[in-house]
């Protein structure tokens, strides 16, 4: 069950965090936020990502075998990686319409599921 949780935290996490880096690449064709100076934009974005540390730090306190939870740190910090891309592909595909998945990022991807095997052999 902390697995879950973890995993769960680390999606929502990611959720915000996707958000706050890449948000405001789209966010500025709305002319409001276009006309904003680059300060108010970094702290706009860091007040998203704020909320991304409200889950984040659960998530590793949760995760971490050293509190009870399953996971060592190397495999805390895969999980999140490739959590991070698969929330990244997602937004991008749905906010970015001229952005394409192309067969080399699908590789990329298989080689990161690789990455994530290796790190959980025992």
């Amino acid at each position: 069950m902390k697995a879950l949780y973890t995993i769960g935290l680390l999606i929502i996490a990611n959720i915000f965090m996707t958000i706050a880096w890449y948000g405001h690449l789209k966010f500025k064709d709305m002319n409001w936020f276009a006309a904003l100076p680059l300060v108010v934009v970094v702290l706009l974005s860091w007040g998203v990502a704020l909320f991304e540390y409200f889950f984040q730090v659960p998530a590793n306190r949760i995760g971490f075998d050293g509190n009870g939870g399953p996971f060592n740190l190397w495999q805390l910090k895969v999980i999140q990686e490739v959590i991070s891309l698969v929330v990244f592909s997602v937004f991008t595909i749905l906010v970015f319409r001229n952005e394409s998945l192309r067969l080399n990022h699908l590789i990329g991807f298989v080689f990161l599921v690789l990455a994530v095997y290796f790190i959980f052999k025992k």
